[in-house]
């Protein structure tokens, strides 16, 4: 296979574990958070930077790139890494999350989703089968099978529905995939039912997917129930393959995603939030346009080795955000992405040294309880 997992530790009092990741663009250690690069970019980042901070792989996502510039356009330039001048792992999500939350704009049928484009209006249509061959020629390492993304709440009955139907998109993409060197991950879904959540995981275990991803939580259900969620479905999941969490990046998050049993995660949380001036520390989230962090000469974490806070103080940050400096936007971007980066290593290491739950245990006694 063209990408492969090995369980190299478990914590013998949770599910969280250490592994490593084999793909085609590199090796990278588990527990990890990739960085979101929605449009073949990470948002005020370079390749370079991303490299340095330890960014072993980024997410680019379908339904974006499908529309604009296109995925033809794409393969011409000879794939994303080429693209995009990245040389690690990339996995793109399949664009479903992005089409169902268009609401009225889009349609769902059996064969697909019928939408109009947020861009200029107009007509498109996403099957399985499309979604599967516009990853294909993006040439990300890991792509997504095309899933339908429920809202929350959603009825048992419509839940059952939806889920059925993710199922059997999953058994289309299968049959289209056809690149040897990328892997296609399944997405377990089931809404907020347990049962639901159980008969997703079945079923596409039997399919023999090299990879899992968890989707349809964080899409505003209360953590706790998120939790649930995920105890009910990764035990479920194979030991041996890789389980990916959908759309979570906040500290508070991996914690508690990692002792159930993830080993990755994504999110464009840390860098939508920095740009509104707002970063992440050990002791919680500041808003660095406040004013009281007008003549506060500190960095923003004591505890960061990151650029930003290595040479730069709050007041500094914040005079650069007040006056709208782009520089502003990448300092605190490069510290929410190593902050988050450097807090997997932190994880992962803890893990090795059977002090997982000491690590949690910290971790809770400084982070403000959400």
């Amino acid at each position: 296979m063209a990408v492969t997992f090995e369980l190299i530790k478990r914590c013998p009092a949770t599910g969280a574990r250490a592994g490593r990741l084999y793909t085609p663009h590199g090796v990278f250690d588990t527990p990890i958070f990739m960085p979101v690069g929605t449009q073949a970019t990470v948002k005020a980042m370079s390749p370079h930077e991303l490299a340095v901070m330890g960014a072993g792989i980024i997410l680019s996502n379908t339904y974006h790139l499908f529309l604009r510039p296109g995925h033809d356009l794409v393969a011409e330039a000879g794939g994303l890494h080429t693209f995009m001048q990245w040389d690690r792992g990339i996995l793109t999500d399949s664009g479903g999350f992005q089409v169902f939350s268009l609401g009225p704009l889009r349609k769902i049928s059996e064969e697909g989703v019928a939408f109009r484009s947020h861009i200029d209006g107009s007509k498109q249509f996403l099957s399985p089968e499309k979604a599967t061959e516009v990853q294909m020629a993006l040439g990300a390492d890991i792509i997504m099978a095309f899933d339908e993304c429920m809202p929350y709440p959603a009825d048992h009955a419509y839940a059952k529905a939806s889920t059925d139907r993710t199922t059997r998109w999953a058994e289309r993409c299968l049959k289209t995939h056809n690149r040897k060197d990328q892997a296609l991950f399944g997405i377990v879904q089931g809404g907020m039912h347990r049962d639901l959540r159980a008969m997703s995981a079945r079923d596409l275990v039997s399919m023999g997917f090299p990879g899992y991803g968890i989707g349809g939580l964080s899409v505003g259900e209360p953590k706790p129930l998120m939790y649930e969620m995920l105890e009910e479905t990764v035990p479920l999941l194979p030991a041996d393959k890789p389980r990916y969490l959908m759309g979570v990046g906040t500290p508070d998050c991996l914690v508690e995603g990692v002792m159930r049993g993830v080993d990755m995660f994504d999110c464009v949380f840390p860098t939508r939030v920095a740009r509104n001036g707002t970063v992440m520390t050990s002791r919680g989230r500041l808003v660095l346009k406040n004013a009281e962090y007008a003549r506060d000469f500190r960095p923003i974490d004591p505890d960061c080795g990151c650029y930003t806070c290595s040479n730069f103080s709050r007041a500094y940050i914040r005079h650069l955000l007040k006056a709208e400096e782009i520089f502003g936007l990448r300092l605190t971007t490069t510290h929410n992405l190593h902050f988050l980066i450097q807090f997997m290593r932190d994880m992962r290491k803890a893990i090795i040294d059977d002090s997982f739950l000491s690590f949690r245990e910290e971790f809770w006694s400084k982070y403000p309880t959400p």
